[in-house]
């Protein structure tokens, strides 16, 4: 079915809601709140606008791009937009136009028997580079607005009133069936048989796919328990029964991966240090980043992993060697292009010779990314993921003039733990983008203070209009 005209104005009016919110709040906490509400309410895709020369605009950018042209035109710019490294810049750097090399290294047609895909052109180097700007804002504006210890503490209380309010939702689809987009937007965002688990319902609210609304539930318990154990202001007993709801919750939620990360992060938030925590997500993080070099060298354990996960379920078991099978298919269709992918138009797929039928799925962003930018486009996008907690991790053991902020723990554990989700599936969300950012911003601000240098990013914004 297809998105109503109601589906089509919310996002339509959804910058005139982003600057009606940066008028009222700081600007900070504006970015939080149209970003965390417009990905929780808004229509998922084919929900879209597409335009000539441009990427459709989704729930994904609208917001991002909304508060860009705000925080421009109301604050004006305060300090460099790319990271202060040379690192960092040249990891955005590549983000935004490894495209550009893609399009005019995929100019010919491909074909499958009767079938053809057309080649790349300017217009699609043009379109895939404003796409990976539009994806990256969120990192670009956290780095500056969201750099500091009350920022942090911002993110993980906008994380839990997200999660409280889409609790409800979730209770809703839990009894009734997942029903609400189609009766508010007209239309189911993926296939309805995969809603059903474990003899009842997995919600899916607004958002792409059960998978995502139970991440963001994890997402949501860890900020409740992180809060809970380090932050004196919050009353202790309310917090403490209000973890206990959402993690109720998300074990209603019936996804075993969101159970199985909380099980790891809420220990890790409750029970250790900022700096422990840190060094465990760099850890987490980098094994995830190191799961596509391991799978091509096929030193990843597959039989030891489908007979684990066979102990617990027939259904998991199957569900992950169906990943298993696709990940070698395209593993193998991305060799041929390794260095810039094979772009967009489904290029990177497997088609059937007859019909033009994708016979291909992928389910993992990296095995998305490495298809369609090359194993380049992949460096550039999980390196950019990946940096913020390494850099952290090095200002930690530089920082010798205080103590790393309560909160950056619990947001490095969760970066750390969506590196890892984005094996299976491909959960990268704006959300995603503004945690790493934060992180890296955060991470500049000891770099100064660790010289005695000041910090160079001003956090007292008035706006100039």
């Amino acid at each position: 079915m297809y998105p109503n005209s109601l589906a089509f104005a919310i996002l339509m009016a959804w910058p005139i809601v982003t600057l009606a919110l940066f008028r009222k709040l700081p600007p900070g906490r504006a970015f939080l709140a149209t970003m965390v509400a417009g990905y929780l309410i808004l229509p998922e895709p084919p929900a879209s606008f597409d335009f000539p020369l441009a990427p459709p605009l989704t729930k994904h950018n609208i917001p991002a791009f909304s508060a860009f042209l705000c925080m421009m035109f109301m604050y004006g710019k305060r300090g460099p937009l790319l990271p202060e490294s040379l690192y960092g810049k040249s990891l955005v750097t590549i983000f935004v136009l490894s495209p550009v090399f893609t399009a005019f290294t995929n100019m010919e047609p491909v074909f499958y028997g009767q079938v053809g895909l057309p080649g790349l052109g300017i217009k699609d180097a043009i379109a895939l580079s404003i796409q990976q700007f539009l994806l990256i804002i969120p990192f670009l504006l956290a780095r500056q607005y969201l750099a500091d210890r009350q920022s942090q503490r911002d993110i993980l209380i906008a994380l839990l009133i997200g999660g409280v309010f889409y609790s409800l939702l979730m209770l809703i689809e839990i009894r009734m069936s997942p029903q609400l987009n189609m009766w508010i937007y007209g239309y189911f965002q993926h296939f309805f048989s995969q809603t059903v688990r474990f003899g009842g319902w997995r919600p899916v609210v607004f958002l792409y796919h059960g998978l995502w609304v139970a991440f963001y539930c994890m997402t949501a318990v860890v900020a409740a328990w992180a809060l809970w154990r380090r932050d004196d202001k919050l009353p202790k007993v309310r917090m403490f029964l209000l973890a206990l709801y959402l993690t109720a919750v998300l074990i209603l939620a019936k996804s075993l991966g969101a159970v199985l990360f909380a099980m790891i992060l809420i220990p890790m938030a409750v029970i250790f240090t900022p700096k422990t925590q840190v060094k465990m997500a760099l850890l987490i993080g980098t094994l995830a980043v190191a799961y596509p070099v391991l799978k091509g060298a096929h030193l990843i354990p597959e039989k030891a992993l489908l007979a684990q996960a066979e102990a617990i379920d027939q259904d998991r078991s199957a569900s992950l060697q169906f990943r298993f099978d696709n990940e070698n298919i395209l593993l193998d269709r991305a060799y041929a292009k390794p260095v810039f992918g094979w772009g967009s138009w489904g290029r990177n797929h497997i088609l059937d010779p007859v019909t033009g039928n994708i016979l291909t799925v992928t389910d993992g962003r990296w095995i998305i990314t490495i298809g369609v930018y090359g194993w380049i486009g992949f460096l550039a996008e999980f390196g950019l993921l990946l940096y913020p907690i390494m850099l952290i991790f090095l200002e930690s053991i530089a920082f010798r003039r205080g103590t790393l902020t309560p909160y950056i723990g619990p947001l490095a554990a969760l970066l750390a733990i969506n590196l890892v989700d984005l094996i299976p599936n491909a959960t990268l969300t704006p959300l995603t983008w503004i945690i790493a950012g934060a992180l890296v911003g955060y991470a500049e601000q000891l770099k100064y203070q660790r010289s005695s240098e000041g910090p160079r990013i001003e956090m007292d914004w008035k706006p100039i209009l």
